[in-house]
């Protein structure tokens, strides 16, 4: 689950490297009834991809135990694409960074395994 708790991110490997989709959304639809789309997304011809599935991690590639560096995060609130690393800590958390040149100009939020399997969204 994100932090936001709107959203659960299915991570798995991907040839060598973790990569992550969006799994599940807490409101799969829009005002409208219909599924949400990546409306953010800079590239218009990208505007219509269902948010269900989407994929908004990749490239990550092992740093040590339990640690990933060189990755990518997209975010689809705002449409944009960033650097990422991640770490999972002790207490099973996942503390996710994007950021813009270096991790120190970023933003981190911590990730959290569901207390019960997530029943995923259509387009998965």
């Amino acid at each position: 689950m994100d932090q936001t708790g709107k959203a659960g991110i299915l991570i798995s490997p991907c040839g060598g490297d973790l990569c992550g989709k969006i799994e599940w959304l807490k409101v799969p639809l829009d005002a409208a009834g219909k599924p949400k789309t990546d409306i953010h997304n800079k590239n218009a011809a990208l505007q219509n991809r269902p948010l269900c599935g989407l994929p908004i991690l990749g490239r990550f590639v092992p740093e040590g135990e339990g640690h990933w560096k060189e990755g990518w995060i997209y975010d689809p609130e705002n449409g944009k694409t960033y650097k990422s690393i991640m770490h999972l800590a002790s207490d099973g958390t996942l503390h996710v960074r994007g950021y813009v040149g270096i991790p120190l100009l970023g933003r981190s939020e911590v990730w959290t395994r569901p207390a019960a399997p997530l029943t995923p969204c259509t387009g998965s």
